[in-house]
């Protein structure tokens, strides 16, 4: 079939919906805590940045559709049906003849992160469909074998991490576990039925230590050429011990094979953090020593959780660059990260950049909104720790780290003026307590009635337009 067919349907059916699964990374009581000091001061360190951004850029950008899961042949991937799935491999392959991001500019990216408030970054050097955003010598199938070959920022990753490091935000490297182009996950005697690999591991035990050692050999580049690095966030769960695999990886609904799909990670963690000591490793949804924190998708966890996590949520309705996506307002986002860091977690914003190598102006507008309101109310957000009683309502609570300031993050109504008076039944503060609105630094009046606390909003305050969130200051007694 033609190009242009296929870009037509990729546009009509692959974008019209998320298409995500819900239940793919749920969040778990099961945890264990490091035990490395300095991955444990490490660790410390990321729960107090609170706000990331997770970068999806690749083959996926030029059409404008979703990452990777297009190749898929489970039943929840949409394609039109007279097309030829052998057809449509080689026409998503072939896009890497097209993917020439000429206007590349990870230097906007960086500013439009810090301008967002952001303090830690997640970029995608490799999606399942295994195209490579950096100069590996494992594969061909890169950013550094095509029409970008020539630019002077061909080898991206390294130039987008540089980037953000200049901003000071901490560094993270997205890796995909499986890889459907590797000849060694997908091998092409088979066909593909679904994510996983498609032959038998138990008789073909030469084939996947190929793969683990590419996969060991594609980490290792990452963590030895490409600078400082805080983070290795790996995804596809289902690459994965068999013994590992529970009822909570079964509620996926995903099939699992009979063998196992183990890629040594005591080994890439040992090479990982000998390159990189203190090395964050987040193995999505693996329970064990190498899941640092963990990464909740698409959802905020219903309560306040003790462990280290991490809410990763789109800004629009995808992970990628898509032309008709809908993107968020700055008041959801701004609610969203409320309500995560008074459960205790943080959140990983995702945008995707234009085939360009641009990111799109309504997405930039929105970021620097967000963090214009961080500006004015970061205190409650950055170095905090959760409070037991963390909401009241409409009304979040978070605590400082290094004080004894407790935090009162009132949500407001999109659309709707700013009230006369906010209220909360918890964290009633001391007698002869001062209560400040953080945006202004001005003391409000208040009264208490009981275990009822009433704000009264200043006149000025409540003429402004377009506030999503109100954060009142006051100190608690000492112990």
């Amino acid at each position: 079939m033609r190009v242009s067919f296929y870009y037509l349907f990729v546009l009509l059916i692959l974008t019209g919906s998320t298409m995500a699964q819900e239940q793919v990374h749920p969040q778990s009581t099961q945890y264990e805590w490091p035990t490395d000091p300095a991955v444990k001061e490490k660790l410390e360190n990321w729960r107090d940045q609170k706000f990331g951004m997770i970068i999806h850029w690749g083959l996926y950008a030029v059409p404008g559709m979703i990452e990777s899961w297009a190749l898929c042949s489970e039943d929840w991937v949409s394609r039109d049906t007279n097309s030829n799935y052998c057809d449509f491999k080689n026409w998503y392959w072939g896009l890497k003849k097209d993917f020439n991001p000429v206007q590349f500019n990870p230097d906007q990216w960086a500013q439009a992160a810090k301008d967002a408030g952001m303090r830690y970054l997640v970029f995608t050097t490799k999606h399942h469909d295994g195209f490579c955003m950096f100069d590996t010598k494992e594969t061909d199938f890169k950013i550094t074998n095509g029409p970008f070959a020539g630019n002077a920022k061909a080898n991206v990753a390294k130039y987008v991490f540089e980037a953000f490091r200049k901003q000071g935000l901490m560094i993270g490297a997205y890796y995909s576990k499986p890889d459907w182009h590797s000849p060694y996950y997908w091998w092409p005697m088979y066909a593909t039925p679904d994510r996983n690999n498609n032959y038998d591991i138990r008789k073909h035990p030469w084939r996947w230590n190929r793969f683990k050692e590419y996969t060991y050999n594609q980490i290792s580049e990452l963590m030895h050429d490409y600078g400082s690095m805080d983070i290795l966030w790996l995804d596809g769960g289902w690459v994965r011990p068999l013994e590992t695999v529970t009822d909570e990886v079964r509620a996926w609904g995903a099939a699992i094979p009979a063998w196992s799909q183990d890629i040594d990670m005591p080994k890439i963690a040992e090479m990982a953090r000998k390159a990189q000591p203190g090395l964050l490793i987040v193995d999505r949804t693996v329970h064990g020593p190498y899941e640092n924190y963990q990464t909740p998708e698409q959802r905020v966890p219903d309560k306040q959780l003790e462990h280290p996590w991490e809410s990763c949520i789109t800004l629009g309705d995808n992970w990628g660059y898509v032309p008709t996506d809908k993107l968020k307002t700055p008041s959801k986002v701004i609610h969203q990260l409320i309500e995560v860091v008074a459960k205790g977690g943080s959140l990983l914003l995702g945008v995707g950049p234009k085939p360009d190598g641009t990111l799109d102006a309504p997405v930039v507008e929105r970021l620097a909104a967000i963090g214009n309101w961080l500006k004015a109310n970061g205190a409650a957000i950055y170095n905090t720790r959760p409070i037991q009683g963390y909401q009241s309502g409409k009304v979040y609570f978070t605590q400082s780290k290094n004080t004894r300031s407790v935090y009162a993050l009132a949500l407001l109504d999109e659309n709707s003026p700013v009230p006369a008076t906010i209220e909360w039944d918890i964290n009633v503060p001391p007698k002869g307590s001062k209560i400040k609105l953080l945006s202004t630094g001005a003391n409000v009046k208040y009264v208490i009635n009981g275990e009822k606390v009433k704000v009264n909003i200043p006149a000025a305050v409540q003429k402004m337009k377009g506030v999503p969130a109100l954060t009142f200051e006051f100190i608690v007694a000492a112990d």
